[in-house]
């Protein structure tokens, strides 16, 4: 859980709403009115920037709030957040389940992908003014990843006319603590213009909790025809790449691998490629 929602859960969830109609503004002034008596929170702004209506339940939207805040304490802190609400009017959670199949709402609702982060350096394949935009948020070493990646990247490589593939990097550290070796050397691998880099480096066979770094990078340049030595992991350059995927994952809310958009929208099938050439 986020921190600004340990500092807001226990009052929020299926609280009251005291509007009969659910608004931009409604939402705003309810959030900084429940943030306003926490005196760990000061100079609190709330921002609804998208609102969509839940298909699956009649009367229901879902609303993505940006909020900008500082937290007290020893040393103040900034706060950018992205947050997730649902409302009919009546009652405002910031969790809905379907009671059908157990799945969360919050898995299904995302913000359209932004045109400013199909940036020319995450463009892998295909021409920037393909038929379809493809966003990917990926981890080398998660299960999921090594099952989509190696089947979609090869097919979407095929077309270039058709597919434009836009490629960021996402380690899931805690889980995955040996992809930020991997990552590195990637994007070192990519500077250097070794070819096929994102598609091979799913080829290592490596545990995702090796910490020995000479170990990984070993593996990585067998798997992918590279060179890269370990002095080269830490250039600014690297640093600077993966910052600026870290920044368009927490600005789209992606927190799991693989995320797929597909054409600016969230394709949680991951499957939506195969139904074009």
């Amino acid at each position: 859980m986020s921190l600004m929602w340990k500092l807001l859960a226990t009052t929020l969830l299926l609280s009251s709403f005291a509007h009969a109609g659910t608004t931009r503004e409604n939402i705003e002034e309810y959030l900084e009115n429940k943030f306003v008596d926490n005196p760990k929170i000061s100079d609190l702004d709330a921002k609804v920037i998208s609102v969509k209506p839940l298909k699956q339940l009649q009367g229901w939207k879902s609303y993505i709030v940006n909020i900008h805040a500082v937290l007290k304490g020893k040393s103040k802190k900034e706060i950018n957040q992205k947050m997730i609400l649902f409302s009919n009017g009546q009652v405002i959670s910031q969790e809905l389940v379907d009671i059908k199949n157990g799945k969360r709402f919050t898995t299904m609702v995302a913000p359209d992908f932004q045109k400013k982060y199909y940036r020319k350096e995450n463009l892998i394949y295909g021409h920037a003014d393909a038929k379809h935009r493809v966003a990917i948020f990926s981890d080398p070493l998660c299960p999921f990843c090594k099952e989509f990646a190696p089947v979609a990247l090869p097919y979407m490589k095929k077309y270039p006319e058709t597919f434009a593939v836009y490629y960021y990097h996402l380690p899931l550290l805690r889980l995955h603590p040996a992809s930020k070796t991997v990552v590195r050397a990637a994007v070192v691998a990519e500077h250097q213009g070794v070819k096929d880099v994102i598609i091979n480096m799913y080829k290592m066979k490596i545990s995702s909790r090796e910490k020995n770094v000479k170990k990984i990078l070993h593996e990585f340049n067998r798997v992918t025809g590279a060179k890269v030595t370990e002095k080269e992991l830490t250039s600014p350059y690297v640093e600077e790449t993966l910052k600026a995927d870290n920044s368009i994952a927490e600005n789209m809310m992606v927190r799991g691998t693989p995320t797929v958009y597909f054409d600016g929208k969230k394709d949680n099938s991951r499957k939506l490629y195969r139904s074009y050439k």
